[in-house]
């Protein structure tokens, strides 16, 4: 029996002002797990530092994966770079991309745990989270505000949409590329809250998400994420889905199904039936009065059932 070649895998690093992070972050990429990357696709979104030369200085290094580094000539957020990374891996016929933050706030000793079960066909995604074990976030160093926040945040968006999630907010995700080829995530935010509207486009068009434990780390690095704004983002966005969903409104990054073409003579249902009306005579019209207790059309609502 012929085996299936292994997946094309390909590590999607977001960076913006992470000259001082990156290449440390790169360092820490398994080295018996580099051989199995096809390619690293680092992403600068347009910093105000050196992260594109660092990134290029990693890339040339003796005995690393193949890696494209790009820097945006403007801003495109931290959703518009992912989108970018996103089309670029398809566009490299990738079959499974993990993305990476470049100021190491995510593991990379765990990509080959994020693409397992992937590999293995249990599902379209895999999140990395920090709230599955029990006081690992706020060991790991999360400010207690933030740890409140993603937990309450977190239910409210399980009990809007349905789902059983430990976290929404974590950024480290792989995907299989065909199942985000599926998914119209060219419609999404260009903000931070692209991470929620993806989730809502995965569970909306019925695929698997698996989360894993991933340890939790903040150092130095800079925070820019409007924490009030970000809440309101992704509230906003879990409740334009579901007042979509229940007819009210649209929701402009999930489209609406394609409704069905009626094609005349197409040997459907519909055109069988509008055959055979077309041989029955015409209903006879007229134009005298009807008679007391019926409708024009001879219709008596006492005679329903």
């Amino acid at each position: 029996m012929k085996e299936s070649p292994s997946p094309r895998i390909g590590i999607l690093v977001v960076a913006y002002n992470a000259e001082t992070t990156l290449e440390k972050t790169l360092d820490r990429i398994p080295e018996d797990f580099r051989s199995r990357i096809d390619e690293i696709l680092i992403l600068d979104d347009a910093s105000h530092d050196a992260t594109f030369t660092a990134g290029c200085r990693w890339s040339q290094a003796e005995g690393m994966p193949r890696t494209v580094v790009m820097r945006h000539t403007k801003n495109l957020g931290y959703g518009g770079n992912q989108k970018a990374g996103y089309a670029l891996a398809a566009e490299h016929g990738l079959d499974i991309i993990v993305l990476l933050h470049g100021d190491g706030q995510y593991a990379p000793e765990l990509l080959p745990e994020m693409v397992a079960p992937i590999e293995r066909g249990e599902c379209e995604a895999v999140f990395g989270s920090r709230m599955m074990t029990s006081g690992s976030a706020l060991k790991g160093g999360m400010p207690m505000y933030k740890w409140l926040g993603n937990r309450i945040l977190t239910r409210l968006e399980n009990g809007l949409l349905g789902s059983d999630l430990t976290e929404f907010h974590s950024g480290y995700r792989a995907y299989s590329v065909a199942a985000l080829k599926q998914l119209p995530v060219d419609r999404n935010t260009d903000a931070f809250d692209f991470d929620t509207q993806i989730i809502v486009q995965l569970l909306h068009a019925g695929m698997r998400i698996k989360e894993i434990p991933v340890p939790t780390y903040y150092g130095d690095e800079i925070c820019y994420v409007n924490g009030m704004k970000y809440a309101k983002d992704v509230v906003k966005d879990v409740l334009e889905y579901r007042l979509a969903v229940k007819g009210f409104g649209t929701c402009r990054w999930i489209p609406k199904p394609v409704e069905y073409a009626f094609k005349e003579g197409d040997g459907s249902s519909h055109a069988v039936i509008l055959e055979k009306m077309r041989a029955l005579p015409p209903a006879a019209s007229s134009t005298s009065a009807a008679p007391a207790g019926c409708s024009p059309s001879g219709w008596s609502p006492s005679a329903t059932r």
